[in-house]
């Protein structure tokens, strides 16, 4: 395997959910911090099953100023104010989210496919194309239709997304992400682990994921799947 700087290849996994906009701010910003690095090309991203809602009822589905509104007690007002905030965030970063249109669901389905697209090699492939559908394009995330199509969108064959969405696969593999992130701490998400060796939480600034990455490449650890 690639070594960076004669240790291992620096492995970073990332535990993110795909209607999370910081987490897509995270993104964003851990890209940046690779253009600059001298090694990216010898850098391993993995990203990995979190839901920040498990809770939320299976085919429910609701308008996201609804959600935070109920879960914030806030007004209408106060959450729109919030999302703006956050809007002007992304955008900052190249992301236009589109908060009118965006539903919260159940992410269960979403995380199975992104799975799937890791055992294709498609893993940032698809969490990005996940991410981008539903932060700003409006798409509903539990609609296997509209997963099989985003799925294809990256390269994953559509009849394969759809048997795997009318079975149980990978439902395993997702709790087992949860598990992990759980066991290394991350309260939240985005959490970006380098090679278990270096933890950072939230959309931190490209500096502060540029400074781990040039520790963790020095530093021996332990990359494991």
């Amino acid at each position: 395997m690639p070594a960076v700087n004669g240790q291992q290849r620096l492995r970073i996994e990332v535990w993110s959910d795909v209607v999370c906009p910081w987490c897509y701010i995270g993104k964003r910003r851990l890209d940046k911090a690779l253009d600059q690095f001298g090694h990216a090309d010898e850098v391993e991203v993995v990203w990995r099953s979190f839901q920040l809602d498990p809770a939320h009822r299976e085919g429910a589905r609701e308008a996201v100023y609804d959600a935070l509104a109920r879960k914030t007690g806030g007004s209408p007002a106060q959450v729109r104010a919030m999302t703006g905030q956050l809007a002007q965030l992304g955008a900052a970063e190249g992301l236009a989210y589109d908060f009118d249109r965006a539903v919260l669901v159940n992410t269960f389905d979403a995380h199975r496919l992104n799975q799937l697209g890791r055992a294709h090699g498609l893993g940032t492939q698809t969490h990005e194309r996940l991410m981008r559908a539903h932060l700003t394009e409006g798409e509903i995330l539990d609609d296997t239709e509209t997963l099989v199509r985003l799925g294809n969108d990256v390269g994953i064959p559509a009849e394969e997304t759809r048997t795997v969405l009318a079975g149980d696969a990978y439902a395993a593999d997702v709790l087992q992400d949860t598990r992990q992130a759980q066991a290394l701490g991350a309260g939240g998400v985005p959490f970006f682990a380098l090679n278990r060796t270096y933890g950072l939480s939230g959309a931190q600034p490209v500096d502060t994921f540029l400074s781990a990455l040039h520790k963790a490449a020095a530093t021996p650890g332990t990359a494991t799947r």
